[in-house]
């Protein structure tokens, strides 16, 4: 397996989420301190389609946002100067819903740091796809801390 791609055991020893909260299948490749991609397998099986338009799934807008968060809390603890320390995901801003995320989709999830702040806050952008097309894109703020 290449240095640069991350399978979810690896993925679940970086940052804290375990299932059903874990939205982050496989990193595919990254560039430390600056950008990341990751695969999000949407299947039946998730627990939130039990609930959310039962005969027309439709995978929730804020979680799709939590995996793009999760996916940059990922490029935030890949940095060696970061471990034993947790990314907190402090904002979301111009936030887009562009297409509905179906079960069967596998989603694409992009994450592209912008502007470091006094070393512990991350500012980045971050674009879901399916299939090569945009479904949802958001400016993401976090801030890395000492675990309590």
């Amino acid at each position: 397996m290449s240095d640069k791609v991350l399978n979810v055991k690896q993925i679940m020893e970086t940052i804290p989420h375990k299932y059903p909260f874990l939205l982050v299948d496989r990193v595919i490749d990254y560039e430390e301190g600056k950008w990341i991609k990751a695969i999000k397998n949407v299947t039946m099986n998730e627990l939130f389609f039990q609930g959310h338009f039962p005969g027309e799934p439709i995978m929730p807008g804020v979680l799709i946002i939590e995996g793009l968060a999760q996916t940059g809390g990922i490029l935030a603890m890949l940095d060696g100067k970061n471990k034993d320390k947790l990314a907190f995901f402090m904002t979301i801003n111009n936030a887009k819903f562009r297409k509905p995320v179906t079960p069967g989709d596998q989603l694409f999830l992009d994450v592209n740091i912008t502007k470091v702040l006094r070393e512990t806050i991350i500012q980045a952008h971050g674009e879901a796809s399916v299939d090569g097309k945009v479904v949802c894109e958001a400016d993401l703020m976090f801030s890395v801390a000492a675990k309590t």
